[in-house]
């Protein structure tokens, strides 16, 4: 059934939005490893594996069957010009129903921060949500004092709702995070909407 799945691509200006694929592997531990200084205070602890070709292959899977299954839609951002791997951004534990909702998270690679990228990717995200996946609200969370990621939601539209106490583990260490959404403009969407 996965693979008769039809498998999202996002285009923009600079950048394709695929899933992630085995053969990206070497790219993605390579950045991440290489930007971990960048991306570690932002983040939950790394297992010890985090890097592995079989961490990653299990990361592959999961975004295929995550995909098919309408739950989330982890993609990786790729430079067109070059199929440089930039970094990625997940719609995830979408939601049906009555709340027409999802969470989104992202990276970006440190030698691409503060490109312009990540809103690149951040503004597609949004409008395939609100148009093909008919979700009504997309919400965001991050540190209060990661003044790059509030300054990229609040540019791509994302309204400040209030500060959540104790929402995630990040670097070891239970934090509030300050919560971010941004509303379908016509608050149209369907609620009896099944998986996408």
């Amino acid at each position: 059934m996965l693979g008769l799945a039809r498998r999202v691509r996002i285009e923009t200006a600079r950048l394709t939005l695929r899933l992630p694929q085995h053969e990206d592997w070497r790219q993605w531990s390579d950045l991440r490893a290489a930007s971990a200084d960048f991306l570690t205070p932002w983040e939950p602890v790394w297992s010890e594996g985090h890097l592995s070709r079989r961490s990653f292959a299990a990361r592959v899977y999961w975004a295929k069957r995550a995909e098919a299954q309408g739950t989330a839609l982890p993609l990786l951002l790729i430079r067109r010009e070059d199929q440089r791997l930039l970094g990625a951004i997940t719609l995830d534990n979408i939601r049906r129903g009555p709340s027409q909702a999802a969470t989104v998270g992202y990276w970006i690679g440190a030698p691409f921060a503060r490109a312009g990228h990540m809103r690149e990717a951040l503004q597609a995200v949004a409008h395939h949500a609100f148009t093909r996946l008919d979700l009504s609200r997309i919400e965001a969370a991050c540190l209060p004092e990661n003044a790059p990621s509030r300054g990229l939601l609040e540019k791509c539209g994302f309204k400040y709702e209030g500060v959540a106490q104790a929402y995630l583990q990040i670097n070891g260490r239970w934090r509030n995070h300050v919560l971010y959404a941004s509303l379908r403009p016509d608050r149209r969407g369907r609620t009896d909407v099944g998986p996408a």
